[in-house]
């Protein structure tokens, strides 16, 4: 009987535990760069490859986005971290004049 006692008692704190674990994880998500902003403007950055633009940087090719950037931190997500606008995530098919092949 003991058991079960302790086990409805730890229910709630389980479950607590659960609600704050899934609030860090929104917590971590940083804002996504705006291409308005100045040093993405600076840089060129666009949030699809596809975009760039083709006469300002002729040596952009469809192939380089984030995603294959030395820079970029978020692996395979969708979106992730760039120390070039720190704080802030940048698209994994995004693009900007700093492009450097993931080696």
């Amino acid at each position: 009987m003991s058991n079960r006692r302790q086990f409805l008692k730890s229910i709630p704190i389980v479950a607590a535990a659960g609600a704050v674990m899934s609030m860090s994880d929104l917590a971590l998500a940083a804002p996504m760069v705006s291409e308005a902003d100045p040093q993405a403007k600076a840089l060129g950055y666009v949030a699809d490859t596809t975009k760039a633009d083709k006469a300002k940087f002729p040596k952009h090719t469809p192939d380089q986005h984030c995603g294959n950037c030395a820079l970029y931190q978020g692996g395979t997500a969708a979106q992730g971290g760039c120390p070039l606008f720190a704080g802030k995530d940048v698209a994994n098919k995004g693009w900007c004049s700093a492009w450097a092949k993931k080696a």
